[in-house]
């Protein structure tokens, strides 16, 4: 699988964003791996509440505030994605900077806006 997305900060809530990106990811065919507070599963995506060593991954998208985010800095750098998407409410300028340091684009974006728009990939 090529192009893989990690929902980070995925929730098994349908009403969180994080569980609607999920969702209009697999509409749209992307390929999608999860990794939350709690396990579970979404339209067959199994949410992990570990931090798992992915393969492949493309693209981070962040469902986490600044604050917890912390704790993800080391792992989402390790996954070596191509980009990290900071949703609306996880804006942090520390990790951007990281991140950027680590050749990985930082984009502060909204995953649903972009999947509706057709400028997700």
């Amino acid at each position: 699988m090529k192009n893989i997305t990690l929902v980070l900060g995925a929730s098994l809530n349908p009403n969180r964003y994080s569980n609607i990106a999920i969702k209009r990811l697999l509409d749209k065919n992307y390929p999608v791996v999860a990794l939350g507070q709690r396990k579970g599963t979404v339209l067959g995506v199994a949410i992990d509440d570990e931090k798992k060593d992915y393969e492949n991954i493309d693209t981070v998208t962040l469902y986490l505030n600044p604050e917890r985010q912390k704790d993800f800095y080391d792992y989402v750098i390790s996954l070596k994605p191509r980009r990290v998407i900071f949703n609306p409410g996880a804006e942090n300028e520390e990790f951007v900077k990281l991140l950027e340091s680590n050749n990985i684009i930082a984009e502060v974006a909204c995953t649903l806006v972009l999947i509706s728009i057709d400028q997700y990939f």
